[in-house]
């Protein structure tokens, strides 16, 4: 009976010691450096979190990843959800959704560079702006992301250009799941296309939606390549990510960019738990 009852441990013992060298022990170890100084030398208590919650550039950081978290997530899954449905039963189906897709396969590091091109508000070299001017004369190119008021904007229609299609796929496969049998039923009682979306396939496909959203809010928690391909975080587009990068290798300090990593984690663990959480109740009803 003991040695069967040790067999799982010993099954997963090469798992648990990955997990604790590749997450456990930096986990910790980044949150003694939060408690330390530039250097990691003295301890200085609280003070790097002081920083992390008060100073302006991670206040910005803050409103923009909260901005990133409401728009992206709303368009990423939105749009995914709304494709996915109008795709279904289509003969043209798989190339319009590959052609969605398609963003995915780009690096975002790739995806950033050819987006600076699209919002260039040099002539001759921004496509956004050659197309506006074009069918709007009188209209002076824009500086997309070099305005602080639309800049934030632009780097987001970048990332949801980007996620969309992944959102897609994962919601279309789930509507594919909806038997034949139940939508023949919705319409022998005489539910339209709205009825059908909203009564049907949308409850249905309900925690398939709550996985994806919950995947794009850990996307945009953790958002950085677009961010600093197109940006840097300069004109008010800093982010969470970004100010760690810039304390840790910009200004070099390491507590702070420990103490923000720190935060970072906390707000993703929630997101996390809740993901465990269902997916157990889905086990649960099998």
């Amino acid at each position: 009976m003991k040695k069967s009852g040790m067999r799982p441990w010993f099954y997963i013992l090469p798992a648990l010691l990955f997990l604790t060298f590749f997450l456990v022990y930096p986990s910790i170890r980044t949150f003694h450096l939060s408690l330390l100084d530039r250097r990691s030398t003295a301890f200085v208590g609280i003070d790097n979190y002081r920083f992390a919650f008060t100073s302006r550039a991670m206040l910005i950081a803050f409103r923009n990843n909260l901005i990133w978290l409401v728009l992206f997530t709303l368009f990423t899954v939105g749009g995914g959800l709304v494709i996915a449905v109008l795709m279904d039963k289509v003969k043209y189906e798989p190339f319009a959704k590959s052609i969605i897709f398609l963003p995915q396969a780009i690096s975002f590091v790739g995806a950033g560079v050819i987006w600076r091109f699209v919002y260039d508000h040099r002539p001759g070299v921004g496509l956004l702006n050659a197309v506006l001017t074009f069918v709007f004369p009188d209209m002076q190119p824009i500086g997309w992301l070099v305005n602080s008021d639309t800049a934030t904007y632009a780097v987001i229609v970048t990332g949801i250009w980007v996620w969309t299609g992944f959102s897609m796929t994962i919601l279309s496969a789930a509507i594919k799941g909806i038997s034949d049998e139940i939508e023949e039923a919705a319409r022998m009682d005489g539910a339209n296309a709205w009825q059908m979306f909203w009564l049907i396939t949308v409850p249905l496909i309900s925690s398939t939606i709550a996985v994806v959203a919950t995947t794009m809010v850990i996307n945009v928690l953790k958002v950085f390549d677009l961010v600093y391909v197109m940006t840097a975080g300069r004109y008010d587009t800093n982010v969470i990510a970004n100010q760690m990068y810039v304390e840790l290798f910009i200004t070099r300090h390491n507590g702070r960019a420990s103490a923000i990593a720190v935060v970072l984690l906390l707000a993703i663990v929630p997101i996390m738990l809740l993901n465990i959480r269902r997916f157990q109740e889905q086990e649960a009803l099998r």
